[in-house]
């Protein structure tokens, strides 16, 4: 089961990352944080053992570990991910996510390319 809470709020605030989701057991939960037509930018809870099949994605993202440790997997090669921790997902090319212990992750999607 996947929970997705959304909001879009102009008003500065300060929020502890961590405390933003919360986990489900046997569940994926997304919060999108920010959405404009520039891009996203989207927590995400993930039980261990939870994850996102292998999937393309037209924009480069940008993932943070915020708590805990996934496998993140792009082109087929395995990087671990611990909070702290970022990597990059190159536009159109395979990747995946599994969480080897309970973690959270933020997920920024810049929609615009270079020159554009």
């Amino acid at each position: 089961m996947n929970r997705n809470t959304s909001e879009n709020s102009s008003t500065a605030e300060v929020r502890k990352l961590k405390a933003l989701l919360q986990y489900q057991e046997g569940s994926i939960v997304s919060r999108v944080l920010l959405k404009n037509p520039g891009g996203t930018v989207t927590l995400f809870a993930f039980g261990k053992g939870e994850g996102l099949s292998e999937h393309t994605a037209p924009f480069d993202a940008f993932v943070i570990g915020i708590e805990g440790e996934a496998e993140i997997t792009i082109a087929g090669h395995p990087h671990p991910l611990k909070e702290g921790e970022t990597i990059t997902l190159p536009a159109d090319i395979p990747h995946a996510v599994l969480a080897v212990s309970d973690f959270k992750m933020m997920l920024v999607m810049i929609k615009a390319g270079p020159g554009k």
